[in-house]
């Protein structure tokens, strides 16, 4: 989750000089890359690319001017993507044969260091633009083996080749050290700029055999102000997503930074020999969930006549919601594209076909897209050349001719497996048509709202006090536990932009239930009518009537179910809300703080260590902090002070920086299985804070 807070405190980054190791060629004697280069054999091998096989646009200014631009933010997220970019550089050699093993290592200093046994960077001259081709990699946009046609790479990820200098420009220094053909090269960088120039440091051992590229940089805290501290478990998730994706492909990430209890340091070797279908197995693992048929379903496909392929596999289990993933070229396409709507045509046809065929369905009656997916893990992995993503995050394939080919697989491989294996065809057929009966039954429940009046978009709940303003993108609506708290947030809002909604009864657990029972809960009809788009298949956030749906609970056990409950909510049937940066979480404060003799008014805190620091600001021993039990415990104006005012407060926008990952939280958290739940807790129990129990 991201915060938003009004005159945040400054947060200054001591500038530090990282410790110089003896593989960083300091000290070593500099040779002139072209002498050095010629006393030694430069003999490229087969396989090996020239250096005319990287081809420049130029230009690198822009990306600390705008960093946004080209990794998405300069939060949490953008700052990761430092490193997915460097890594992607290594798994473009995997996919080109040539790179079996990557090494990435999160550094005491904070640096981060990315190794793999590739082939190198080609260590010449660069034929026309005159400089070190390495250096022109990570100086220049658009530089790399992803723009030439011979001699580079077929298919690749990253961000059309400008991910090395990107990182490069936002990083405070950048070392490379490049062992091509035999020969070992270093240069250094300090944002972005030549610091140490390139250099030849002579032969590796023959008896090595080593090749590849070693990348260690740090970003650069005045780029990255909110925070420059990688988190183990964000970097694991995507390392094992990528050896996942790559069969094969050995990826060891070690945490440096933190010893355990026995001097060792946290690592995870990750190794996939099933490639996708492991992914499948783990997915389904993680959900929590029964498979209704043993093992995974796995498809393969290509393009007659030329280089792309598809991958598919896929399993069913006893769960009500679907999990696709889809990736092209290794990039996960949060909103799908051509590959993902080509499996989706192809499941429908195939199963539908299989259907009527075995007399399953009546006359005239067809299973819908939401059936034949309900409680489905798959992930769909397409390599392509010249891959066309709909924005630069590459969020969506755009390659039409790649629909055909993910329809076709699923159409000719799946039918295959279904007449092969009867007894799981009848499974996943009869798992489809109890979700068609359970979508019936949600059809009836939402007519009979509709009769109701519950669902209409001119019909508001009763408890709502809407605000005056009309411009969605100006207003915000506080969805509040409990009625005591929702009559201080009454009275303390500002009614022009803030809208309140106390919360009426128990919020239903979606996870465990369809959407039938959503439409008769009296707890989510509600929020359904205040925020007027609709759920489901009727979504659309066009409607919406409020910019911020902010969640306000208390700081406890209590309040944090509610909040889970409702997030869970948002994210199974209104998850655009989520993804486009509408749901809030309110931060109310913890403690009320003041002299016992009431002499120099309240203050709040948010944490214990926050009350601790106000504490000692007013003298200790003649102060109390009264820890606030709930919202309805603070009058209206202490509520709009400390949580309401948009010039004071705080609040927690809800992001989903990995769908995996949260979709495995809300399986865990939600779901029907009670042992992995208590397993977490008591794991996490540790780590909780600030909770009535």
């Amino acid at each position: 989750m991201s915060e938003e807070k009004k005159n945040p405190e400054e947060t200054v980054f001591p500038a530090e000089e990282p410790e110089l190791t003896e593989d960083t060629g300091e000290g070593a004697p500099d040779v002139e890359l072209d002498e050095g280069a010629a006393e030694l054999d430069t003999t490229v091998a087969e396989g090996m690319y020239t250096d005319d096989a990287i081809k420049a646009l130029k230009g690198l200014e822009a990306v600390r001017e705008r960093p946004g631009m080209y990794i998405g933010s300069t939060g949490p997220e953008g700052l990761h993507h430092l490193i997915y970019e460097i890594v992607d550089n290594s798994i473009d050699e995997a996919l080109a044969g040539y790179c079996d093993r990557i090494e990435v290592t999160l550094n005491a200093d904070g640096s981060v260091t990315v190794e793999d046994n590739g082939r190198g960077i080609p260590a010449g001259i660069h034929p026309t633009e005159g400089i070190p081709t390495p250096e022109l990699v990570y100086t220049r946009l658009h530089a790399g083996g992803k723009f030439d046609d011979e001699g580079g790479y077929k298919i690749a990820g990253g961000l059309h080749g400008v991910g090395a200098s990107v990182v490069n420009a936002l990083s405070e220094w950048l070392e490379l050290e490049d062992v091509f053909g035999g020969v070992r090269y270093t240069e250094r960088f300090e944002i972005g700029e030549v610091a140490r120039p390139y250099a030849c440091m002579g032969p590796v051992p023959e008896d090595s055999k080593k090749s590849g590229v070693r990348v260690r940089f740090k970003p650069d805290p005045a780029v990255f102000v909110q925070t420059t501290r990688f988190d183990y478990d964000t970097v694991l998730t995507r390392m094992r997503e990528q050896a996942f994706l790559n069969a094969g492909v050995r990826i060891v990430l070690t945490d440096m930074r933190e010893q355990g209890a026995d001097g060792s340091y946290r690592q995870d070797d990750l190794r996939y020999e099933g490639g996708i279908s492991d992914f499948v197995s783990y997915l389904t693992g993680q959900k929590f969930a029964d498979p209704i048929h043993p093992g995974v379903i796995y498809m393969r496909g290509e393009e007659k006549g030329g280089g792309s392929q598809a991958e598919i596999a896929l399993q069913y289990n006893t769960s009500y919601t679907e999990t696709v993933l889809s990736f092209a070229n290794n990039m996960h396409t949060t909103f799908g594209g051509t590959h993902e709507d080509g499996f989706k045509q192809g499941l429908y046809l195939v199963l539908n076909d299989y259907a009527k065929k075995n007399r399953l369905l009546g006359s005239g009656d067809r299973l819908t897209g939401d059936d034949v997916r309900e409680g489905i893990v798959a992930v769909i992995s397409v390599k392509l050349r010249d891959a066309e993503f709909i924005s630069q995050t590459k969020s969506k394939l755009g390659n039409e001719f790649m629909k055909e080919i993910v329809r076709t697989t699923v159409k000719e491989r799946l039918r295959e497996y279904l007449d092969e294996h009867p007894e799981e065809a009848r499974a996943i057929i009869n798992k489809a048509l109890a979700a068609s009966m359970a979508r019936e039954a949600a059809r009836k429940a939402k007519e009979l709202a509709h009769r109701k009046g519950l669902l209409e978009s001119s019909s508001l709940p009763g408890k709502l006090s809407d605000c005056q303003e009309r411009d969605a993108s100006l207003t915000e609506i506080y969805l509040v536990e409990g009625d005591s708290a929702g009559g201080s947030a009454k009275g303390g809002r500002d009614s022009v932009f803030q809208a309140i909604l106390p919360l009426r009864g128990k919020v239903l657990n979606v996870e465990k239930t369809r959407l039938d029972k959503v439409y008769s809960n009296v707890s989510l009809i509600p929020i359904i009518q205040a925020l007027g788009t609709g759920i489901g298949e009727d979504f659309d956030i066009t409607r919406l009537r409020y910019g911020k749906i902010i969640i306000m609970a208390d700081a406890d056990v209590d309040g944090s179910h509610i909040r889970i409950l409702l997030l869970t909510f948002f994210f199974r049937h209104m998850k655009a809300l989520i993804d486009e940066g509408h749901v809030y979480l309110a931060q109310p404060p913890l403690y009320k703080i003041y002299r016992r003799n009431r002499s120099g008014g309240e203050r709040y805190a948010f944490s214990d260590e926050e009350r601790d620091r106000i504490i000692a600001e007013l003298g200790g021993g003649a102060v109390e902090a009264e820890r606030y039990k709930g919202l309805g415990e603070m009058d209206a104006e202490q509520l709009w002070e400390t949580t309401m005012n948009p010039d004071t407060r705080t609040l927690r926008r809800v992001t989903l920086e990995d769908a995996v990952t949260a979709d495995q939280a809300f399986s865990l958290l939600m779901g029907d299985k009670v042992e992995p739940r208590r397993v977490f807790i008591e794991e996490n129990a540790k780590y909780a804070q600030n909770l009535d129990v």
